[in-house]
């Protein structure tokens, strides 16, 4: 949260993995309407993306799926995947990493879009991510 008003802070850690013995790691995040998401990339843990309001385009084993509110898009540790908002209105959805690491990204992306120094707990290792090609809308067959 800001200091000035109750407007939340996005992406927002909601479980962290100190919390959870290491299982899971929970994030809220906000993308904009029209917003490029990562790039292609794959990691070692699952990430499970449950869209609340708005709707997302994630590629996933290959293909472009449209997610919308209510509906719930899963990577599993090692499939290359991406998403990005198509949609005219922004997406608010949740990220479920297990095990629990890659949340304290999210932490640090938080802070510096706070302009202020990530929490300690943040500053622990993370997994590695690699990325392995474009984003959507950037690939020839689009």
């Amino acid at each position: 949260m800001t200091d000035t008003d109750s407007t939340p802070t996005y992406p927002r850690v909601l479980v962290r993995s100190e919390q959870s013995s290491g299982r899971i790691g929970v994030i809220e995040s906000l993308m904009p309407a029209g917003a490029a998401g990562p790039p292609l990339h794959t990691h070692d843990f699952d990430e499970a993306f449950y869209v609340l309001e708005g709707e997302l385009t994630f590629r996933l084993d290959g293909k472009l799926v449209r997610i919308a509110a209510g509906q719930l898009a899963f990577a599993p540790g090692g499939e290359p995947h991406t998403f990005t908002n198509r949609g005219p209105a922004p997406a608010r959805f949740l990220i479920a990493c297990t095990p629990a690491g890659f949340e304290r990204e999210f932490a640090r992306r938080a802070a510096r879009n706070e302009g202020i120094d990530p929490p300690e707990w943040a500053l622990k290792e993370i997994p590695a991510v690699i990325r392995v090609g474009p984003r959507i809308g950037e690939e020839d067959d689009e």
